[in-house]
């Protein structure tokens, strides 16, 4: 399942690359739909980094939260 959301507030990052980083935070990572829905309509108000979003609300581990910048450098 693909999440679409409006790209306001994110790091500009390319819609391909935006794309492979929530099949990444699902596939690679098993980020629930429902935790991935949580921080994007929250990211809607505050348009903060959405990896930091899913780190503050408890929804990702330490580990995880380097597991994505670790991909995030190499994507």
């Amino acid at each position: 399942m693909i999440i679409h959301s409006a790209q306001g507030g994110e790091i500009q990052m390319a819609p391909s690359r935006y794309s492979r980083l929530i099949n990444f935070l699902q596939e690679d990572l098993a980020i629930s739909t429902d935790s991935l829905s949580v921080a994007l309509r929250h990211r809607e108000q505050d348009p903060g980094s959405l990896t930091m979003i899913l780190w503050q609300y408890g929804l990702i581990t330490l580990e995880q939260l380097e597991q994505i910048y670790d991909w995030l450098e190499t994507a």
